[in-house]
C-alpha cells in the first residue's frame, strides 16, 4: 500500500472509531486495576489487555509517522498523542515508579480522536491570553481585600484574617462559596457591618469577574466555530468553481465538436 492510502486508512472515521472504542475499553481497564479484589482475581487478564492497547497505540503512532513523515510532527495533536503515550513507555520501576499512575493520561487521547473535544479544547487554549489577564485582575482584587480584610478583622478571627496569607486563602474560600456564611458570621459577632465587606466582595470577585472568564471561553469558542464554517464555505466555494470549470471546459468541448461538424457538412 501507498503512503497516501495508508494515511487515508488511518484517518478514516472506521478507524478512528475503532482507537476510540481501544481508549475507552483501556479507561475501563485502568479503572478496574484500581480494585484490589478485581487485581487478585483478574490481574493477569487486565495488565495483558493493557499491554495491548498499549502495543495498539504505539502501532498507530508508528504507522502514521511512517505515512506522513515529517507532516506528523505539524499536527500539534499527533505531539500531544507521542506525549501521552509515551509516558507509558518509560519503565515504572525505580525512580521512575510514580510515573505508573500516569498511565491514565492515555485516556486524554479522546480528545484528540474525538473531533468535538478537539474544538473544545482549541476553543479553551484561543482564550487563554484573555484569561491570563482576567486571572491578574482577579489576583489583584484578592490581594486588595486580602489586606483590607487582614487590617479590618485580623483581631476579631486571626483564625481566618491573622496575616495576609490566611486572607488570602480565606477570601478564595470565600469566593468559591465554600462554608463563607459561617465565616462572615464569626466576623460579624463583633464586626455587625462586616457584611458589607463580604457583600461586596463576593459580587465583584464571584459574580463580575468569575463569570468574565466564561464569557471569554465562549467568545473563543464562537470564534474558532466562525473560523471552521469560514474554511468550510471557502472549501464548498473552491469545490462549486472547480465544477463550474469543468461544466465550462465540457461546453467548449462541445462547441469545438458542434463546429466541427458543422465545417464538415459545409
Amino acid at each position: 500500500m501507498t503512503r497516501e492510502r495508508v494515511g487515508a486508512f488511518v484517518e478514516s472515521r472506521r478507524f478512528q472509531n475503532f482507537i476510540i472504542a481501544v481508549i475507552v475499553g483501556n479507561a475501563v481497564t485502568l479503572g478496574l486495576e484500581t480494585s484490589p479484589r478485581m487485581v487478585a482475581e483478574h490481574g493477569t487478564l487486565l495488565h495483558t489487555l493493557d499491554y495491548l492497547a498499549l502495543g495498539i497505540f504505539v502501532a498507530e503512532l508508528g504507522v502514521k509517522l511512517w505515512a506522513f513523515r515529517g507532516a506528523f510532527f505539524k499536527d500539534a495533536w499527533n505531539l500531544f498523542d507521542v506525549v501521552v503515550v509515551g509516558v507509558a513507555l518509560v519503565p515504572a520501576t525505580g525512580p521512575f515508579a510514580v510515573l505508573r499512575a500516569l498511565r491514565v493520561l492515555r485516556v486524554l487521547r479522546l480528545i484528540s480522536v474525538v473531533p468535538s473535544m478537539r474544538k473544545v479544547v482549541t476553543g479553551l487554549l484561543a482564550a487563554v491570553p484573555g484569561m491570563a489577564s482576567i486571572a491578574a485582575l482577579l489576583a489583584l482584587i484578592i490581594f486588595v481585600a486580602g489586606v483590607m480584610a487582614t487590617k479590618l478583622f485580623g483581631d476579631i478571627t486571626p483564625e481566618h484574617f491573622g496575616d495576609l496569607g490566611t486572607s488570602l486563602f480565606t477570601l478564595f474560600q470565600v469566593m468559591t462559596g465554600e462554608a463563607w456564611p459561617e465565616i462572615a458570621d464569626d466576623v460579624m459577632a463583633q464586626a455587625p457591618a462586616a457584611w458589607i465587606f463580604f457583600v461586596v466582595y463576593i459580587l465583584i470577585s464571584s459574580f463580575a469577574v468569575l463569570n468574565l472568564f466564561i464569557a471569554v471561553v465562549v467568545s473563543a469558542m464562537e470564534d474558532e466555530l466562525r473560523d471552521e464554517l469560514r474554511e468550510e464555505e471557502d472549501k464548498q466555494t473552491q469545490a462549486q468553481a472547480a465544477a463550474n470549470r469543468e461544466i465550462l471546459d465540457e461546453l467548449r468541448a462541445l462547441r469545438a465538436e458542434v463546429a466541427e461538424l458543422r465545417d464538415r457538412d459545409r
